[in-house]
């Protein structure tokens, strides 16, 4: 019973250690934000005029693209 509890510890402890490590790592849960992020780029990308030409065609849809 005792090596369930060490062993228990030290992948408490490693994993502990592995995400501190980690950077940025948002433990807080799921996020109900009610501002969205892309909602600036939407009025601009849809009121571009529509063009024929082949340049066009395959350029980019999105800055996010390149």
């Amino acid at each position: 019973m005792w090596k369930l509890l060490v062993g228990f510890i030290a992948f408490a402890a490693l994993a502990i250690f592995i995400m501190s490590k980690g950077g940025d790592i948002d433990m807080s849960g799921e996020k109900h934000d009610v501002a969205v992020p892309h909602a600036a780029e939407a009025p601009a990308a849809s009121s571009a005029p529509a063009s024929a030409t082949p340049e066009a065609a395959s350029a980019p849809a999105s800055a996010a693209s390149n």
